[in-house]
């Protein structure tokens, strides 16, 4: 069959008046609508928009759903994960089951086809098994304590076996995932790495994690006091959090950054070198209030930018067109085209998957659809001004 649609966001460019013709799953030809090469099939009519490729969301937290509201994120960063580590234990599996389910129903509605989803108890390695999204489930641990390393990763072993193993679906990936450098010692990061798998971790993300990695001290140091970590010395390293990742072997090919609001030229560089990728969710920079992450910078050093929305204790919706939306009105000078490929082809392959986020012949027909005016003359800048809202392409199998 043919889907067509005013604007086609196709590999090669915007075409207008297109088709994009589907056989199973897979796209077998793209072009202008009624040209004598198009295969023969029926043509579904989406009318006045753009279609595109499906969107890639690089990085949420599906089990912190239920939190969406509840977390008062007034006061700075580590006031607000005080409050949020004292909020998750009061939800239910219920809540946070259902709070997952809402979460996963939300991000299709909103045309998104690909996930990486930050976990901490692998509770949504189920329902994203029984969903249309293809996803990495990011097995997210933490231990500051050195002499816990060896145990916490023993346990992690374990609960990802019982689990369903590091593929418990065809489209379902599990992967190891740091929590952050000033959450997980140097002993348990190293451990994760040698684990194997490709690292995932929340880098330079607020003044208190920069600070507190260069010289041991400050609110961080004060909030790991309270959670009875406060014998784990700690002295500094000198060094700003994306270095210090580095000086531990856990910058590399396939790393996968979120927020690196607090990296500066050097740091751009370095990720750049190491062929690490970088999640930018800069609603939820708002919303706590961290800052803006050097876009201009990390592209120019030409480091791959996906788009993340975080999770909805700390941003309005898991919507991936208003993340992008917000990226663009705190860099206008970026190109809308590149912040496009950031939410799509650029997801894709930030977290290695393959057959996604572009239209193109043999991509897979994973699609959402943005309804527009009649009048438009930008499909880039109308996916990035805040008025597109995108949903699936249902597509016949």
């Amino acid at each position: 069959m043919h889907i067509a649609a005013d604007s086609v966001i196709t590999a090669a460019g915007p075409l207008r008046d297109a088709w994009v013709t589907v056989r199973g799953s897979t796209i077998v030809w793209v072009g202008k609508a009624g040209a004598p090469a198009a295969p023969a099939g029926d043509v579904v009519e989406l009318g006045h928009g753009v279609l595109l490729p499906g969107l890639v969301n690089a990085h949420c937290h599906l089990e912190l759903t239920h939190l969406a509201g509840r977390v008062d994120a007034t006061g700075g960063f580590v006031p607000w994960v005080e409050r949020l580590v004292d909020a998750r234990p009061r939800g239910t599996g219920a809540e946070v089951d259902a709070g997952i389910a809402r979460g996963i129903e939300e991000a299709i509605a909103s045309g998104t086809v690909a996930l990486a989803d930050v976990s901490n108890s692998l509770r949504s390695i189920r329902p994203l098994a029984s969903s249309s999204l293809r996803a990495v489930v990011l097995y997210e641990l933490l231990g500051w304590d050195p002499a816990a390393a060896a145990r916490v990763l023993a346990d992690a072993e374990l609960r990802v076996g019982e689990a369903g193993g590091r593929r418990p679906a065809p489209h379902v990936e599990v992967r190891l995932a740091a929590h952050a450098p000033h959450s997980v010692s140097p002993e348990l990061m190293r451990a994760i790495v040698e684990a194997g798998g490709s690292l995932a971790i929340h880098l330079a993300e607020s003044r208190e994690e920069t600070a507190f990695l260069a010289g041991g001290s400050g609110e961080w140091s004060a909030f790991l006091g309270r959670r009875g970590l406060g014998h784990v010395a700690f002295a500094g390293a000198a060094r700003s959090p994306v270095a210090y990742l580095d000086s531990l072997g856990a910058l590399r090919r396939g790393t996968l950054c979120a927020h690196c609001v607090q990296a500066d030229a050097a740091d751009c560089r370095l990720l750049a070198s190491r062929g690490a990728s970088v999640v930018l969710c800069p609603r939820s920079n708002r919303t706590l209030g961290v800052g803006k992450a050097p876009v201009e910078e990390l592209l120019a050093a030409g480091v791959t930018c996906a788009l993340g929305t975080d999770s909805l204790a700390s941003s309005p919706s898991l919507d991936l067109l208003q993340e992008a939306a917000a990226l663009h009105r705190d860099w206008p000078q970026v190109p809308a085209e590149r912040i496009v490929r950031m939410a799509t082809f650029d997801g894709a392959r930030a977290l290695g998957l393959d057959g996604i986020g572009a239209i193109a012949v043999g991509q897979a027909a994973a699609l959402a659809f943005a309804p527009g005016p009649a009048t438009l003359r930008d499909p880039h800048q109308f996916l990035v001004s805040g008025e597109a809202a995108a949903g699936p392409v249902a597509v016949a199998q």
